[in-house]
């Protein structure tokens, strides 16, 4: 599904970069630099990586936007837009600026004291203008609008913050907090568009209740039914995708594109033989959000 939603941005056109926002399943190591315990900057994280050794991705290797970036023939592995390592050379081609443990709500990353997608937002901007420095006016309007955009955020927003803390459930109904984050994914994407961003791939949530964290948090009775949890990430999901068929509507010469990870990774849970034993422990130990 990611691929051809992928696809479908693309167009005859190439795309010359991949600029990514959201949470874990996206961050290449910005939380490495930041003060927060929500970082995977140790071994076995990064073991099948190039040198083997850990880099902030939680994950045994590269993150998925790593192999959308190989895909589309443009580099190797993106990199996080805080490690200094890299510079606006490396960023022009792609960068990400994701936050493990964040999530649309400002209130889910002080959870664990991490990037709010408000200050992803604020780097992109100053990326822009080290952009434009870089490639001059028109060369930096050019990149921005041809660049393919991937966020993938929220599952944070129900495991880690309503489903597990008092402050929004005893303020929000379910239904009332799914209308509050697709509220802030609406004013997040508009501006997105406003900055110059056209080409857009945003995830919807995995079944929520079938990740290790969240078969962990059930067995102490810390949130409700995992049952419950996967309606819900069902639900956001539709009203999300009503949401982005909005936005297409609206905003002008925008391709805005719904990644469904639900539904390939509840078959590959499901169905586990399908894919191979050594997938499967894999999953276990390292696709929990954060």
């Amino acid at each position: 599904m990611l691929v051809f939603s992928v696809l479908q941005i693309m167009g005859t056109n190439k795309i010359p970069g991949v600029i990514v926002f959201g949470d874990s399943t996206v961050d290449a190591g910005n939380n490495n630099h930041i003060p927060t315990l929500a970082r995977s900057n140790f071994l076995p994280y990064g073991q099948d990586f190039e040198g083997g050794k850990p880099t902030g991705r939680f994950c045994n290797g590269r993150l998925t936007t790593d192999f959308l970036a190989e895909m589309l023939g443009i580099k190797h592995s993106i990199p996080a837009y805080l490690d200094t390592a890299f510079g606006i050379e490396d960023f022009v081609t792609g960068v990400t600026f994701a936050s493990a443990a964040t999530g649309y709500d400002v209130a889910t990353s002080k959870v664990l004291s991490v990037i709010p997608l408000s200050e992803e937002l604020e780097n992109f901007k100053e990326y822009l203008e080290k952009l434009t420095s870089f490639l001059g006016k028109d060369g930096a309007v050019k990149a921005a609008r041809e660049s393919l955009y991937f966020i993938s955020i929220g599952t944070n927003d129900f495991i880690e913050n309503y489903f597990t803390m008092p402050g929004r459930s005893s303020h929000f109904t379910i239904d009332e907090y799914e209308n509050f984050l697709l509220g802030i994914a609406r004013n997040f994407l508009t501006e997105l568009y406003n900055l110059g961003a056209r080409k857009l791939s945003l995830s919807g949530l995995p079944p929520c209740g079938c990740l290790p964290i969240a078969r962990t948090l059930n067995h102490i009775s810390v949130i409700p039914s995992l049952e419950e949890l996967n309606r819900a990430s069902k639900d956001f999901n539709v009203r999300l995708q009503h949401l982005m068929a909005s936005l297409n509507k609206e905003l002008k010469g925008i391709k805005l594109v719904y990644a469904d990870i639900y539904h390939p990774l509840l078959h590959i849970i499901q169905n586990p033989d399908q894919y191979g034993k050594s997938w499967f422990l894999c999953f276990n130990q390292t696709l929990d959000p954060m």
